[in-house]
């Protein structure tokens, strides 16, 4: 079954669900939807974006591989068809630019959406993570996957390491170093949000888009790396407000890398497999 590769493929190549502390109670982290009303999901075992104004949702780049025109995803737990999908050019995969917007074809009118963080003084800011995707603790690292979590939610905390260019830093840190609550992502979510609540708005300062390459998922001294939205603020702007043929200048339609077992033939069959049915 073709789920079973996907969830590889995620569980190698993405991240953004929750690995937390050893010396937590695991309920603590429980989440869900009513944490961040604004999340999205795109597929049966996980993958997120934030919702961001009623009709566009931005996300990791490398998450839209099935977002085609037409199909369903669901937002704050309730169905909602992609129109378009708006990919970065300059995309790299496990390397920078993972950013794509999508843009529905209804607006969503009961939730509202996330607010966009622009300043760039990210540094030292707590925020939190939240996903549905795999999960274990600092010192085992991952060890129950994103399928096998079943869409539980979690969320965690952590603090901006760094703030450069286009990439945001965390580390899962442990001890005294540690927030309350801290936590890192796992394999299976990539595209959720690392925000902040401010009065009753939540406010996105990035999307999660991999960890530090090479180490075992999700074990303290762990880095990870969110795209960075205060970066992108123009081309975010340029596409949601552009015309449909500036839009085409700056954004592709789809994907012009996809991750490792992925090809055009096999992709609709897998995409079948992973898909939200609308109710």
């Amino acid at each position: 079954m073709k789920v079973c590769l996907i969830l590889l493929l995620f569980i190698s190549f993405s991240i953004g669900a929750i690995v937390i502390r050893h010396d937590v109670r695991p309920e603590k982290y429980d989440a869900n939807w009513e944490d961040f009303p604004p999340l999205a999901q795109f597929y049966i075992d996980g993958a997120h974006g934030s919702l961001i104004t009623p009709t566009w949702i931005v996300t990791a780049a490398h998450t839209t591989f099935c977002t085609n025109p037409g199909t369903t995803i669901l937002i704050g737990g309730k169905n909602a068809i992609v129109k378009q999908r708006y990919v970065h050019p300059e995309h790299t995969p496990g390397v920078s630019h993972d950013i794509a917007l999508l843009e529905l074809q209804t607006p969503v009118t009961n939730i509202p959406p996330a607010k966009m963080y622009f300043d760039e003084d990210e540094i030292g800011q707590v925020v939190t993570m939240i996903g549905a995707g795999g999960t274990g603790t600092g010192i085992t690292g991952q060890t129950i996957d994103n399928f096998e979590n079943n869409g539980k939610l979690r969320k965690a905390t952590n603090t901006v390491e760094k703030a450069n260019g286009p990439l945001l830093q965390f580390v899962f840190n442990e001890g005294d170093e540690a927030t309350p609550l801290e936590g890192i992502s796992g394999g299976g979510d990539s595209g959720g949000p690392a925000f902040v609540v401010n009065g009753n708005r939540f406010i996105i300062l990035g999307v999660s888009s991999r960890g530090e390459s090479g180490s075992t998922i999700g074990k303290y001294s762990n880095k990870e790396y969110y795209t960075r939205l205060s970066f992108f603020y123009p081309w975010i702007s340029d596409v949601i407000n552009g015309s449909e043929k500036e839009r085409k200048a700056i954004a592709l339609p789809k994907l012009k890398h996809l991750m490792p077992g992925l090809t055009e033939e096999n992709l609709p069959e897998i995409c079948a497999d992973i898909q939200i049915l609308p109710n």
